[in-house]
């Protein structure tokens, strides 16, 4: 795991010696060692997290032994022994570096199709004078790059590239992502906050030469799925164990001590279990909790892990521990991000980079074998009674609850093409795309499309295109954005078996009805966890890696509301409306607690604009 940055440019618009400065933002990312390698056109950089093939050898950037390829990579690619022993490979090193590497060599950029992993690939041709960029299938691994038509810079984290001059003055803020952050509370690929810089989409290749630059995808969920679905229990049950505890063995190749997250619920569960059965020493596990006993999940991963016998480490988290993390987020996570649970995640980062440099988390199970209630409601909407009279219905429930209001909110979505996003919005209660409008100054206000007509070769059910919507957005953009950069920041590496994407285009085709079974969700999870641990363990709501947010805007954090959404500072920006911004935090102050979603989402918007 490492953090790698770069350019391309004919016009040497880049100074060489500013690959120096692009190390250094990523130092966080790969504590370990660094390199550069650059000619007259083409800069690569790399910071190095040593988990496999801890030697000098295996530094970046890597060359082929003619020096015609140099790599600069990011990530991990578990399969790497067994393309060696089956492509033959004759390495200098033990490391998947270069492996990479020789596949390149001897199959160009469809080498990618080999690889079972996350990763971040940079490879340059001092001969051609071609730079490939690849990310991994689900976009675990980030990888941002600036394009202005003729010249090219990429890195693992937003500071990486603006620490480019060039860069710097030929970007601005992007009202279009703006407008889907407020909806989302994240910024979907390929937008970022600048209009110039981009994510490189997930499962896709990019190629950059004298005569411009080719973006292509070599995989996608939609194409995973076919037409027929697994109808058995008992197949459904006996592949996904299969394959979830390969993929876990893979997650466990490491020179370095590693351990799990482990939160108690469902997902975290399984992966430690299945981690700890696989093990020969006790696996490390590490939760945190909170002293506000409604949002504290650390009695019930206590149980699980001396259930399972691991070396449990746990953190009970005072306001004081959570509350200085709060200025942290934005330079961490690098543009407005409004998910409140990055606080834990780094809380519980940070706690286990003091005795592991490696950890497995449980990111992707719910997506995948439909652990959200979100799915229910998916169904509903899809009813034609519901359907037809929804508008109707959502002015009368507006006038009950809370409980009724939102599913008044649920009910009140544009159309049937924006179905899916607008059900994930208003599930979180961030801003509605009329309300996003609504709240910014007119200049800023931008229409936005999200893809949410899945071509796929089988009729799906609305819970179905709910959780593939999820996959292709929260997932991916959001929650794996999260760990990433939670992690990330104190220079640990998060692998995620539940992402190996052969399970994922297992799970895209089981049948819906064995994942909901008897009114239970995540059924097929569930059966397996059970054979390891006790069932009555997990006989209670599902919580999240949540805080207690509303209560910390009420009163800890009230004074970053009144100084950063205050109206002087809301005008001097220029982005937010201040009329609209000043009602809906008099709102909250007057006994609307409900809508503290949102105003923790204006709150990081106005935290990001204060950084620059």
């Amino acid at each position: 795991m490492c953090g790698i940055a770069g350019y391309f440019s004919t016009e040497k618009v880049f100074d060489p010696s500013s690959l120096k400065d692009m190390c250094e933002s990523l130092k966080h990312r790969g504590p370990d060692a660094e390199g550069i390698y650059h000619d007259e056109i083409c800069g690569l950089a790399h910071r190095r997290l040593s988990i496999i093939d801890l030697s000098t050898a295996a530094n970046q950037p890597m060359f082929s032994d003619d020096k015609r390829y140099v790599i600069a990579f990011n990530g991990e690619v578990y399969n790497y022994r067994d393309i060696q022993k089956e492509q033959k490979l004759q390495l200098r090193t033990t490391s998947d570096t270069e492996v990479i590497l020789q596949m390149f060599i001897r199959e160009g950029k469809n080498c990618v199709r080999h690889f079972n992993g996350m990763f971040a690939i940079a490879i340059y041709d001092t001969v051609e004078r071609k730079l490939t960029l690849i990310r991994d299938r689900l976009g675990v691994k980030p990888l941002l790059y600036f394009w202005d038509g003729n010249h090219l810079a990429f890195g693992s984290d937003f500071s990486s590239l603006l620490t480019l001059p060039f860069v710097r003055r030929n970007v601005k803020l992007n009202a279009r992502a703006i407008n889907e952050y407020l909806h989302l509370g994240y910024i979907p690929q390929p937008d970022t906050i600048y209009d110039r810089i981009h994510k490189l989409p997930a499962g896709g290749i990019a190629t950059i030469d004298v005569n411009g630059m080719n973006i292509a995808s070599y995989w996608n969920p939609e194409s995973a799925i076919k037409m027929n679905v697994i109808q058995s229990r008992e197949e459904a049950l006996e592949r996904v164990r299969t394959l979830l505890s390969d993929s876990i063995r893979y997650r466990m190749i490491s020179d370095v001590p590693f351990g799990t997250f482990l939160s108690g619920g469902i997902d975290s569960s399984l992966v430690t279990a299945i981690a700890q059965e696989s093990s020969s020493t006790p696996v490390k596990t590490f939760t945190i909790g909170f002293k506000e006993q409604a949002f504290n999940e650390a009695d019930y991963a206590r149980k699980v892990a001396t259930h399972l016998g691991t070396e449990h480490h746990e953190f009970i988290v005072s306001y004081d521990d959570a509350l200085k993390l709060v200025e942290q987020i934005i330079p961490a996570y690098g543009e407005p991000y409004a998910d409140s649970s990055a606080i834990p995640t780094m809380l519980v980062s940070k706690l286990a980079r003091t005795n592991v440099k490696m950890i497995l988390s449980g990111e992707g199970g719910d997506e995948l074998f439909k652990g959200y209630g979100t799915y229910t409601w998916a169904g509903r909407l899809r009813e034609p009674g519901i359907h037809r009279f929804r508008k109707p219905m959502a002015a009368i429930l507006q006038m009950g609850g809370e409980k009724y209001r939102k599913a008044s909110r649920i009910l009140s979505y544009p159309s049937a093409e924006q179905r899916n996003s607008h059900l994930f919005s208003q599930e979180h209660y961030f801003f509605m795309r009329k309300e996003s409008r609504q709240i910014l100054n007119p200049d800023w206000q931008s229409e936005f499309e999200l893809e949410e007509n899945f071509q796929v070769k089988r009729i799906l059910t609305p819970e179905e295109e709910q959780a593939l919507f999820d996959i292709k957005y929260y997932l991916r953009d959001d929650l794996l954005v999260k760990a990433d950069r939670a992690s990330m920041q104190y220079g640990l590496e998060t692998r995620t078996p539940f992402l190996d994407y052969r399970l994922v285009e297992l799970a895209l085709n089981i049948s819906p009805q064995l994942k909901l079974r008897n009114q239970t969700l995540k059924y097929l999870s569930k059966e397996i966890l059970y054979t390891y641990l006790p069932k009555e363990y997990f006989d209670r709501p599902k919580k999240g890696f949540a805080i207690p947010l509303k209560q910390w805007l009420q009163g800890p954090l009230k004074h970053l509301v009144d100084e950063s959404l205050s109206r002087d500072a809301v005008k001097k920006h220029g982005i937010l409306n201040p009329d609209a911004v000043e009602k809906i935090c008099r709102d909250f102050r007057n006994g609307k607690d409900y809508l503290y979603t949102r105003i923790w989402s204006l709150l990081m918007l106005q935290k990001f604009l204060e950084s620059k």
